[in-house]
């Protein structure tokens, strides 16, 4: 079945702006979604696990050379008792590693003068000032980062929906993937199937603590506030035959790769995925077929990075549910707190290119040429949009609430969210 409105081939229009959630991380949430959840409002912790800087390489098989940490933030009900709870894994996508701040304000430096020697015809210059940009971006790009300088915490990016997801029920696990940054440069044919690689490793470490209560998660899960260890309290408390995945960027192409029909055949046994939200998820390197998981999109018109067209891609033979949320204004880098400008994390930024008029960026998309004027939507209103529709989403494939439907198609709007939102939505056969 197929919704048709405005855009085509369904729906509806909604966008964000309500209250933002509270920082805490171990708070009572109050209920963040305008479809009132009658599960939000559980108290919410945080933990934090690391396994090394190089635990991971990718099977030989894949032919991906380069090791990655093994460490993630997790966030959880507070009270893990009674029913199993249904887990979601985040990778975030391809950001600077290390927060090295003298090499990233060196690089912000050298590439404004690189761009305004290039509008100049300085070629000269130009090439000076990207032989600056390189050598600070190899410090930002390291991997393991130099001793004294900190990793820059992409996998913590994203806890405004660890928060929003844990205080409806779920466990919500946020990978890190800097050791994969920073070998990627030249393996655009296997970097996608080795972040596919690294979800299935962090799941199987679930598995295990889930079953026994104990292997390299066990005395590794440490709370964020107390510094205990915790990892005995998710003994029998996870169902891994519901799993959903979320990824920005790469690794929203690498969630996309890792329900691909060709690679459903390779999860692990006892590991379901459901469903799956890919936020401006670049492209996979062959593009293969994702028919038969549940999955969402969703992408900014002000965000040059997205080339994933999965909806266009999939929709016409999908077997299951495919959402696609277009954002007027939206960018790329708002999704994740530790890029975005506010935090004043090194190399955040507003990665949205300036329109005319203050507050206004230039549209993207490859449908809209020349490029336009749209009012750029604010890091709150982009996160508030995004939190909406993902904790819906998983709401409904993964918890079974059928009432957070009409919200996902837009035959309802999300109440308090301007009109910024475009939704594609077929059923499947």
């Amino acid at each position: 079945m197929t919704w048709m409105t405005r855009a085509g081939r369904f729906v509806a229009l909604g966008g964000a702006l309500a209250l933002a959630l509270p920082a805490a991380s171990a708070a009572t949430e109050p209920g963040v979604g305008p479809h009132g959840a009658a599960r939000s409002g559980q108290t919410v912790l945080e933990a934090r696990y690391d396994l090394g800087d190089l635990a991971f390489e990718a099977p030989s098989a894949i032919g991906y050379v380069g090791r990655s940490e093994v460490s993630g933030t997790v966030y959880y009900p507070a009270d893990l008792t009674g029913e199993r709870r249904p887990i979601v894994f985040v990778q975030h996508g391809s950001w600077a590693t290390c927060a090295d701040k003298e090499a990233g304000a060196a690089f912000k430096a050298a590439q404004e003068a690189r761009d305004r020697a290039e509008e100049q015809g300085d070629e000269e210059e130009a090439a000076r000032q990207q032989e600056i940009m390189e050598r600070a971006g190899a410090l930002l790009w390291a991997w393991p980062c130099a001793q004294g300088t900190e990793r820059v915490p992409s996998d913590k990016g994203y806890d405004y929906l660890g928060r929003a997801l844990a205080a409806r029920g779920f466990v919500v696990v946020s990978m890190g993937t800097n050791g994969i940054n920073a070998t990627a440069g030249g393996q655009a044919d296997t970097v996608y199937r080795a972040r596919a690689a690294l979800i299935e490793h962090h799941a199987l470490l679930w598995q295990r603590l889930a079953r026994t209560g104990g292997g390299p998660l066990g005395g590794a899960l440490v709370s964020a506030r107390t510094g205990e260890r915790v990892g005995a309290a998710f003994r029998s408390a996870l169902d891994l035959g519901r799993v959903g995945l979320m990824g920005h960027s790469m690794g929203g192409g690498g969630v996309m790769q890792e329900v691909s029909d060709t690679q459903r055949t390779s999860w692990p046994d006892g590991i379901r995925i459901k469903a799956a939200f890919a936020l401006a998820p670049t492209s996979t390197w062959d593009n293969e077929p994702v028919t038969r998981t549940p999955f969402a999109v969703m992408w900014g018109t002000c965000d040059a990075v997205n080339s994933g067209e999965y909806y266009e891609w999939n929709s016409p033979d999908n077997q299951a549910p495919v959402f696609k949320y277009t954002l007027e204004g939206g960018n790329h880098a708002y999704y994740n707190r530790q890029w975005s400008p506010s935090t004043g994390q090194v190399m955040s930024r507003n990665d949205a290119l300036p329109g005319s008029r203050p507050g206004s960026c230039l549209t993207q998309h490859a449908g809209s040429q020349p490029p336009t004027d749209q009012e750029q939507l604010s890091e709150a209103q982009q996160r508030r949009v995004t939190s909406n529709r993902v904790t819906a989403f998983f709401e409904y494939f993964l918890q079974g609430r059928k009432d957070r439907r009409p919200y996902l198609t837009g035959e309802k709007p999300f109440p308090g969210e301007p009109d910024v939102t475009t939704t594609l939505y077929d059923a499947g056969a």
